[in-house]
């Protein structure tokens, strides 16, 4: 099969899905074009515009294709409009995330404007794939909330056929296997909790919650260390210039790491994986780690209770994040105490993915 491949907004998680599938799905004659993470906002709303009008992508969509699989950043309407060749074929739209469970910030410009954008996509593809539960019930939720809210000539109903259709299929994990964790662990008193902490530097995956934790560690008098990776863009959370100065004592790594194998080995090299996002549709690098031998300790909110079990979820509170700290240090002493081991997670491997992907490709082909 011919397919061409969009990503309007290539985050390095989004990159890292579409190379997985490129390289395991080789059989497959693949197109790819991609447009950077930046500008957030205009990104979702000018894409279509930056690929149709852009002659370095021309020659590109101009080829004939037998299936588009676009990210759900991208502007399928406008696509479809502005590329005619593009119209009759199938689309299928993969949600890495959706704009109706995004958490507010002051910072937000045009919220509607991009839910819109993504929701017009929804109704003009062939199959929505979302990859978590979570991910694919917030957004029908919030876009039948959102059409509710417009005035006239709207209806909730014309979302039915479009979920009835929707599939959950995850990004495949690009690990190769699960190594055993040497040695034994101590009673918590006595040993060095080596933590991992590898979301985007955003603030919407709680650095201030982080720093919280941090810091009811410290009051504890608890032996660890920690090792802060992810992805950095041109605004930073003033929260980690204050991690930084005030436990530089404690961080092995400050930043993102130089390579994937470097990435991959500080998941390796760490006990537990720690994540305090308010913002998480599959939880992409708490899997990778997990799938390395870390222990997850995660807010019971977003999609990480369909992701482990009770045992691994701190007690979520919005409104105090100092009592939210309490709670995930109570289960990282827990955890450490107990010998708790990582649960498994070879079902979100490439490997284990992989055929369902090229089976539902094939699917819509035939």
């Amino acid at each position: 099969m011919r397919i061409l491949l969009i990503s309007a907004y290539e985050a390095s998680s989004h990159k890292a899905w579409a190379n997985t599938l490129m390289n395991g799905l080789s059989e497959h004659r693949w197109s790819y074009l991609s447009l950077p993470a930046r500008h957030f906002a205009w990104r979702i709303r000018g894409n279509a515009m930056s690929f149709a009008f852009d002659p370095r992508f021309k020659s590109t969509l101009e080829q004939p294709y037998d299936l588009v699989v676009a990210t759900s950043m991208t502007d399928c309407v406008g696509l479809k409009a502005f590329c005619p060749d593009l119209q009759n074929i199938p689309w299928l739209l993969y949600f890495h995330e959706n704009q109706f469970a995004y958490p507010a910030s002051d910072k937000q410009q045009g919220l509607i404007e991009m839910q819109m954008v993504t929701l017009y996509s929804a109704l003009a593809a062939d199959l929505c794939v979302f990859n978590s539960q979570f991910n694919k019930d917030s957004f029908f939720d919030g876009a039948r909330a959102l059409l509710k809210k417009l005035p006239d000539y709207v209806s909730p109903d014309w979302l039915i056929n479009t979920e009835q259709k929707s599939q959950v299929l995850p990004v495949p994990l690009d690990i190769q296997s699960q190594p055993e964790k040497s040695g034994s662990r101590t009673p918590v008193e006595a040993q060095t909790i080596k933590l991992v902490w590898s979301a985007r530097w955003e603030f919407d995956k709680g650095p201030d919650r982080l720093l919280a934790i941090l810091e009811e560690l410290e009051y504890r008098d608890v032996s660890y260390e920690i090792a802060i990776l992810g992805e950095q863009f041109r605004s930073i959370p003033k929260e980690f210039n204050q991690i930084k100065t005030q436990f530089s004592h404690r961080i092995t790594q400050f930043g993102f790491a130089q390579s994937r194998v470097d990435y991959l080995a500080f998941l390796a090299s760490a006990d537990i994986v720690l994540s305090t996002a308010l913002h998480e549709f599959q939880g992409l690098s708490v899997l990778e780690a997990v799938a390395l031998g870390c222990v997850p300790v995660l807010p019971n909110r977003q999609v990480y209770p369909e992701l482990f079990g009770d045992e691994y979820l701190y007690s979520s509170d919005i409104k105090n994040k100092q009592v939210e700290a309490k709670a995930a240090v109570d289960l990282i002493q827990r955890l450490v105490v107990n010998a708790q081991k990582a649960p498994l997670v070879s079902q979100y491997l490439a490997k284990a993915l992989l055929p369902h992907y090229d089976a539902l490709i094939k699917k819509m082909n035939g």
